[in-house]
């Protein structure tokens, strides 16, 4: 296997938005990633931070595990779920939240951890602002009607904790809670435009997500920003065509 993966992980909303027109943001990575990175989403619907923690530990390869392919750039994106107001079986304190996100964290970057790896750049997604009214309406819509389960300010304190560890630890961070909130016009309604069920992210709310992401690849992380990552094998162009064995052969060796 390869050593170079550039590895996603979001347990919020699945990353293949069901818009035609709108954008990817899994297909987009790979689309520029490609023949640089492999892209791996590792993504849960439903799942919260409790639920998420042990399988997020089974994906993660041990550091003396020559073999296993490394982890280049690692997305952790919860809050959303974590959020839920009770009785919701998804629902998790804002404590426990907190530390589940930074136990994440410390499986990887801790040298105390089995799964140690200094060189995975981490990047932190906080959950997007409720549209509470639309997501009112779609609950009360089924059959049998449900109740609300999510509180705009209460998601918000969630997506702040997110931005409050990466300020902390010094981590990149995806702030999809303010961008879309701000791109709302600071005003309930105007998230339409970002979700159709006032939870679920469109194809212009996962516009704004691939397009943060990225830039922050970019600037906290530019040595694994796409445009600065070498393919792994050469262009056809660059290839040896006397002895193409010496171009091609164990380039997954490297790092």
């Amino acid at each position: 296997m390869g050593t170079r993966v550039y590895r996603i992980w979001t347990a919020t909303f699945p990353l293949v938005p069901p818009s035609i027109n709108g954008v990817d943001v899994d297909q987009s990575c790979i689309d520029v990633y490609a023949r640089r990175f492999d892209v791996l989403n590792r993504g849960l619907s439903g799942y919260n931070t409790e639920w998420g923690l042990p399988v997020f530990e089974q994906c993660l390869a041990k550091r003396d595990d020559r073999q296993a392919p490394k982890i280049r750039v690692l997305t952790i994106w919860f809050g959303a779920n974590d959020a839920c107001i009770k009785p919701s079986p998804q629902h998790v304190p804002i404590e426990k939240f907190e530390a589940n996100i930074r136990r994440m964290i410390e499986l990887v970057h801790s040298p105390t951890s089995p799964y140690y790896s200094p060189d995975t750049r981490i990047v932190l997604i906080t959950a997007p602002p409720i549209n509470t009214l639309k997501r009112k309406a779609d609950l009360e819509s089924r059959d049998p009607p449900l109740a609300l389960d999510r509180l705009f300010d209460t998601t918000r304190q969630y997506a702040e904790v997110v931005k409050t560890i990466g300020e902390e630890l010094n981590l990149g961070v995806v702030d999809v809670w303010t961008l879309l909130w701000n791109g709302a016009g600071q005003v309930e309604t105007g998230l339409d435009k970002f979700s159709g069920d006032g939870l679920h992210l469109n194809g212009a709310g996962y516009e704004v997500v691939y397009d943060a992401l990225i830039k922050v690849i970019a600037e906290k992380y530019p040595d694994v920003y796409y445009e600065n990552v070498d393919f792994v094998f050469p262009g056809w162009k660059d290839i040896n065509f006397e002895s193409p064995n010496g171009s091609l052969g164990c380039q997954f060796g490297r790092v």
